[in-house]
């Protein structure tokens, strides 16, 4: 069973995808597959290869995981029938259109993507980057400039050519820094700093690395527990601080006298 305005679907049996049709009046379903011709040796074993290549997309609306295959450019969400695209996107030009794929994005060297909003499976960054990026597993920065945008990402690598500065902060999972990179890092995992790497600016991790030769510059918050205080803004800080102060009792304020 299908709805009757689709245009195309996947077989639930070898995997492949094919435009479906409705049965001729009068004739039962069994009869017009009987009459379908025996599939080849070499149709099934690409039946097969089909059906093996697949992937596992959750969809951006109500986060449902559902398998596809690799040869599909787009999908439907089986829970909520939202469209889920499925392309890799290559930027060698301007680009100002907003992306939401689980597909990829290359920004090339000549790429200029101003779109207020990229969302994709993962992302390499060698071209400009004027919006905000999510990538649902790793972007890799090989860029020489800057990212006035949101980076959002379970894993970011700064390559060795690469010399970035980053003016909001970049929230990861796990980030290497094998280049320059200055910026704020908020991260749920491990900051690895290479000894090729120069890293400047304020991070919150879990733990820190830095190899012999790398260099770090900057204010470090380290365990899990304290990421939620660097989420807070200056005014936040110093506000919590004055009233941690204030909360003090007087005797505890002053020191005692020296004995």
């Amino acid at each position: 069973m299908e709805y009757a305005a689709a245009k195309s679907t996947v077989c639930r049996q070898c995997g492949r995808y094919f435009s479906p049709f409705a049965p001729k009046p009068g004739l039962k379903l069994k009869d017009q597959t009987a009459t379908a011709p025996e599939p080849s040796g070499l149709r099934k074993l690409e039946g097969l290869w089909s059906k093996q290549r697949t992937r596992l997309i959750g969809c951006f609306e109500c986060k449902r995981k559902h398998e596809v295959s690799d040869a599909a450019t787009s999908t439907n969400c089986p829970g909520c029938s939202a469209h889920i695209d499925l392309r890799d996107y290559k930027i060698a030009t301007s680009f100002s259109r907003s992306i939401r794929t689980r597909g990829d994005v290359h920004l090339t060297v000549k790429g200029d993507l101003s779109s207020t909003s990229v969302v994709c499976r993962s992302a390499l960054l060698e071209g400009k980057l004027r919006g905000n990026l999510q990538c649902e597993t790793s972007a890799t920065i090989n860029l020489v400039g800057k990212i006035p945008g949101r980076l959002v990402a379970n894993y970011v690598c700064v390559e060795r050519k690469a010399d970035v500065q980053c003016y909001r902060r970049v929230r990861v999972a796990n980030i290497d820094i094998k280049g320059r990179m200055s910026g704020e890092i908020i991260a749920t995992g491990a900051v690895n700093v290479h000894k090729t790497g120069v890293l400047e600016g304020n991070v919150a991790a879990k733990s820190i690395m830095i190899d012999k030769g790398g260099i770090f510059s900057g204010q470090l918050v380290i365990g899990q527990a304290d990421l939620t205080q660097a989420e807070l803004l200056p005014e936040q800080k110093s506000a919590a601080a004055s009233t941690r102060e204030s909360s003090v009792p007087e005797a505890a304020a002053h020191p005692l006298p020296a004995t």
